[in-house]
């Protein structure tokens, strides 16, 4: 069954949504609404909007929409009833028990996975301690971890058994088939199941919440690969978590340091710096930098200093720009990577290193150096053109002059004559933005339609009608009685048609109309689009003409499609003026 409507409408009204937005995002206020870089793709210029009034949000840039349930759903990954129970929990509120259903069943898988990573995380970390996983033990003491460190990450250790922890849990009450579900076992071609994680020294993975949601395990042998993983499940998602970011998020050091493995984020945090995170068998992601914009405003990278390294900061810098962070990038001399430095000159040493590190506009201007050989005449003319397109792409005209003086002074030219090159650059670029946007504004028509193709219109002219009944109906549930017998049929559009028909059910059973209460019902895509909708202006001023023209431009595009005439239009019209005329003398 169904949370009940009255439920989630006071769920919403107790909600404020720019209290809720704000512990994510920072907003500024303008006006009568609230504006901020979007959590949910990376941007520099805020273009994400808040409106506290009608209680719901819209990104001009992305596109994202919606109210405070949505915005929960999309920025922790939840499912509705989910998302639901955050917001009830965070306001005081229990969700009622509708008697199971299909999202109450994915609640109850979701909260058993998280049970038996917990559970399993137990277990390995009991194995470590035991004769089975001395070999472990020992390992991680040579890496130089101290007894509080191995406590604080819960490390531990998977037994080169093939049904260690199938049996550990089975005692349990879980079957073979939980495991599966939850990554910790695999199946064969012959269907037999057993452990996934052998012989291998374990990572838990702990999300932001404090669950544990996978693992990562490194070999004890020359098996391969060395480090292996938990898959993606119901509760996991290698692109959207960061390894202890849980611990770092509560970090006072103001920036998160960025390592590619457990065991330098592990090393880093026992040194005193709190704040290392690293990504989880994967490349940085677009999700992981945004992720990390919420919890620090500055982002250093120490990476390994070799080419997979070097390549893997490249990937990574734009993403956190991207994300709002400032980016530093870190240069070892004498060691690998983190670990090794720290072990080779102590802590002091490394905290140096921090706060003498790159920036990431130098760095990628010493990689395109390295790419060059400056002593050849035709190399350094290479090496400054594409200098100059990098440093064309910074925003500030003082930061343009002076990296494009770093990249002169490198190449031993004039500052004046880089410049040029530079502002040259950033014309052709902003030349080819131009062009790009005239020709997306000579097809105006377009502009109106929905991002996503399974939304599009296929009569322009009756849906903006249809948008702007819809508006009205959000901005005063009053108005309904004057729309008449009008009903989402006539529409269209098969979206704005069941919007209109739920509006109109709200109202008549005296529900919220806000955009929001219709999380439940619309698709991700299709509130994203709705929120487009509502954005849009209208007024109420003269609301009872508006309905009138908008029910004439649909009701007239409805019989076109069903291929009448609009003689015959004007001749059932005026039917149905002389029946009410004769209904009311009647009655008089």
């Amino acid at each position: 069954m169904a949370i009940p409507d009255q439920f989630l409408d006071e769920l919403l009204a107790r909600t404020d949504i720019v209290d809720l937005v704000s512990e994510s995002v920072r907003l500024t206020k303008k006006g009568n609404s609230y504006w901020g870089c979007c959590p949910f793709h990376g941007e520099k210029t805020p273009s994400f909007h808040v409106l506290p009034d009608r209680q719901f949000y819209k990104c001009f840039g992305c596109g994202k929409g919606g109210g405070a349930i949505n915005f929960v759903m999309e920025m922790e990954n939840l499912s509705f009833r989910d998302a639901v129970e955050v917001l009830a929990k965070r306001v005081g509120m229990t969700v009622p028990d509708t008697g199971g259903g299909p999202s109450a069943s994915a609640k109850a898988r979701r909260e058993k996975l998280l049970e038996i990573n917990k559970q399993a995380a137990r277990a390995f970390h009991k194995w470590l301690y035991a004769q089975e996983g001395a070999q472990g033990l020992d390992y991680l003491r040579r890496r130089g971890l101290a007894q509080r460190t191995l406590t604080n990450f819960g490390l531990g250790f998977a037994p080169n058994r093939w049904d260690a922890l199938l049996n550990e849990l089975a005692a349990q009450g879980y079957d073979k088939r939980d495991l599966l579900d939850a990554g910790l076992a695999v199946s064969n071609n012959d269907g037999r199941i057993y452990d996934r994680f052998r012989n291998r020294v374990m990572f838990p993975i702990i999300d932001v919440r404090g669950n544990v949601i996978g693992f990562g395990g490194r070999v004890m042998d020359d098996s391969k690969p060395k480090y292996l993983n938990s898959p993606d499940t119901a509760v996991y998602n290698k692109s959207r978590n960061v390894f202890a970011l849980n611990i770092a998020k509560k970090s006072k050091l103001g920036r998160v340091i960025l390592t590619e493995g457990y065991m330098d984020t592990i090393s880093l945090h026992q040194a005193g710096f709190d704040s290392a995170v690293a990504s989880l068998g994967t490349s940085l992601t677009e999700e992981h930098a945004q992720l990390l914009s919420k919890y620090f405003k500055e982002a250093i990278i120490a990476y390994d200093g070799d080419g997979a390294g070097i390549s893997a900061a490249q990937r990574a810098i734009p993403l956190l720009e991207r994300a709002g962070l400032q980016v530093r990038v870190l240069k070892m001399q004498g060691a690998k990577d983190p670990d090794e430095f720290i072990k080779a000159f102590g802590r002091d040493a490394f905290a140096h290193l921090l706060d003498k590190s790159e920036n990431q506009v130098d760095y990628r201007l010493e990689q395109i150096q390295k790419k060059y050989d400056l002593t050849d005449d035709s190399q350094k003319a290479a090496f400054l053109q594409e200098a100059a397109q990098m440093v064309s792409t910074i925003h500030s005209p003082v930061e343009r002059e002076i990296y494009g003086g770093h990249a002169a002074k490198t190449a031993g030219i004039n500052p004046e004559t880089m410049a040029q090159e530079v502002e040259r650059a950033r014309k052709s670029r902003m030349w080819k933005a131009k062009k790009q946007q005239q020709r997306r504004d000579l097809t105006p028509a377009a502009q109106l339609q929905p991002q996503p193709r399974g939304l599009r219109y296929e009569n322009i002219r009756s849906a903006r009608a249809e948008e702007g009944m819809i508006r009205l109906l959000l901005l005063d549930p009053g108005l309904l009685p004057s729309m008449g017998t009008l009903t989402g049929q006539e529409f269209s559009s098969p979206l704005l048609g069941k919007v209109f028909d739920l509006l109109r059910s709200r109202v008549e059973n005296h529900l919220s109309t806000q955009l929001a209460a219709l999380a439940e019902d619309l698709t991700g895509e299709e509130m994203d689009h709705m929120a487009r909708v509502a954005a849009q202006p209208e007024s109420v001023s003269n609301s009872d003409q508006s309905i009138q023209d908008y029910t004439s431009i649909i009701r007239r595009e409805a019989l076109k499609r069903s291929g009448k005439q609009e003689d015959e239009l004007l001749l059932a019209a005026r039917k149905k003026y002389q029946k009410k005329k004769a209904y009311m003398e009647e009655t008089t």
